[in-house]
């Protein structure tokens, strides 16, 4: 009988990545066969899963859960992406391709039809695997937003799913806000919640231990266990909230990040911070160029307005002043297209409205916007190395007198490509940081760091933490045999 289980949060970032990831990798050790799943996902953070004509568009923090898993990554895992194009649209994916948009003022009923989609996908994976570990969306209880949830309650209700509530203790009112979780839910909500997961430990645990029993009386539901902080411990990440602790542990050779308002896919850089001697820093002054040995402007979900934010920052002059100096500049899919000559979106593909800018002016290069977007997984060669990575972009750039790189240009020391996910190839990123450190006169250490290995690894230091940690079996038992009969806790939405 297949089973399943949602893992919720108090909060956005309260850890609901790390304990769904966790928990595949660790149910995957026990022989069954696992399928992460997140119903809506809202990221610029995403990967290009499938072959051929049936590729698609997936959530990065996804992906990694199917890796955890031992699955094949798939579109059913996240069957609805929002790409933020700004503070009130978002730009919708629906099982993998491009549908339309989706504004602030029609968010229920501009949503039921992605609802369906959700439901169906997240059926057919209950279809084929042995168990699906839902990841949910933001709080549960965001109670004004409930009537057209399907990515919290509204899914646990459409599958009579149970459910566990992270929250993250580093926070601060862990208590109070897994309490408050469940007591806003109406009746039928709460009953398919069953107990809490301690996210982010530091401390003395029977100094917590008093708290979490007092927490079991109140509510009348078990904590399946805490999970300590472990700095060392990191994922691809869904959004940008975490970007000021992106750093690397290394010195000699210093690369700036620029973090760009829009950025996407800014997990591109996350393998040069594993090399020894390499510093990885995200930057958003001028000043913070000043020494910087590789400049890297990321990509970004919309190119036009990222540009004018360059601009009005000084930063533009700032990474021609770098280039000229003889320094080394990386631009990836729209930090690339900002290095060319100009950016055309005469249908405004992007930002709703037409758009015709002058680029840094770095590579002889133009990109012109379409509406159809390219997904691609190409593969190809660089200084004698084997590359790989991932296209997702709706520019279509024409190149002039420029080396071709990797799907773009290059130009000395100028290099732009349109792959993503091309330095996690490691022969590959330690030619790059060889020439751009011969340029600075650096000498970098040996290094023999291999991503795929590193990524592995750290989702085998995630699964231990979760067997050693939470109560891994009863977890199992609660997605096979459901919630059981639980008190209702007040207010409980009016409804107790």
């Amino acid at each position: 009988m297949p089973g399943s289980l949602l893992v919720a949060g108090t909060t956005s970032d309260a850890g609901k990545s790390v304990v769904t990831t966790g928990l595949c990798r660790a149910l995957s050790r026990r022989g069954l066969a696992v399928a992460p799943y997140k119903a809506q996902n809202m990221s610029n953070n995403s990967m290009v899963v499938g072959t051929g004509t049936a590729t698609g568009e997936i959530g990065r923090a996804q992906w990694v859960q199917a890796l955890a898993a031992r699955a094949a990554p798939e579109v059913a895992m996240n069957p609805v992406l929002l790409k933020p194009g700004g503070d009130r649209r978002s730009h919708v994916v629906v099982m993998g391709r491009p549908a339309g948009e989706v504004t602030a003022s029609d968010f229920v009923d501009g949503r039921r039809h992605l609802a369906r989609a959700a439901h169906e996908a997240f059926d057919d994976l209950s279809s084929r695997y042995d168990v699906v570990v839902a990841e949910g969306a933001g709080s549960p209880a965001e109670i004004n937003l409930r009537s057209s949830d399907y990515v919290n309650m509204g899914l646990a209700q459409h599958a009579g799913m149970p459910v566990v509530v992270v929250g993250d203790i580093d926070r601060g009112g862990v208590f109070a806000s897994m309490f408050g979780t469940v007591a806003l839910l109406d009746v039928a909500d709460q009953a398919l919640v069953a107990g809490f997961v301690v996210n982010k430990f530091r401390g003395d645990p029977s100094l917590l231990a008093p708290g979490l029993r007092q927490l079991e009386r109140l509510t009348g539901r078990r904590v399946f266990g805490t999970l300590p902080w472990d700095p060392t411990l990191w994922l691809d990440s869904e959004d940008a909230l975490d970007l000021e602790g992106r750093r690397s542990a290394g010195s000699g050779l210093r690369v700036a990040v620029v973090r760009l308002p829009r950025i996407s896919n800014f997990t591109d850089v996350d393998a040069l911070g594993l090399e020894p001697g390499v510093d990885v820093t995200f930057v958003s002054e001028p000043r913070d160029l000043a020494g910087a040995d590789l400049v890297v402007l990321p990509g970004t979900r919309a190119t036009v307005d990222d540009l004018a934010w360059l601009r009005s920052r000084g930063l533009d002059a700032a990474v021609v002043a770098h280039a000229r100096a003889g320094r080394a500049v990386l631009g990836i899919c729209g930090g690339f297209q900002m290095l060319g000559r100009q950016v055309l979106d005469p249908a405004g593909v992007e930002s709703g409205e037409p758009a015709e800018v002058d680029g840094l002016g770095l590579l002889d290069v133009v990109t012109r916007f379409d509406a159809d977007k390219v997904l691609r997984l190409p593969s190809g060669e660089a200084w004698g190395h084997p590359v790989g990575g991932y296209e997702i972009h709706h520019g279509r750039i024409t190149t002039g007198g420029d080396e071709p790189f990797l799907g773009g240009a290059a130009r000395g020391l100028v290099h732009g490509t349109m792959w993503h996910g091309s330095l996690e190839s490691d022969a590959f990123r330690r030619a790059l940081l060889a020439r751009v450190a011969q340029a600075s006169g650096v000498t970098l250490p040996e290094s023999d760091v291999s991503f795929a290995q590193r990524r592995e690894a750290r989702l085998e230091r995630l699964g231990d933490l979760v067997e050693e940690h939470l109560d891994v079996d009863a977890l199992l038992a609660l997605a096979h045999d459901g919630p059981g009969s639980l008190p209702v806790l007040p207010p409980a939405g009016g409804g107790a």
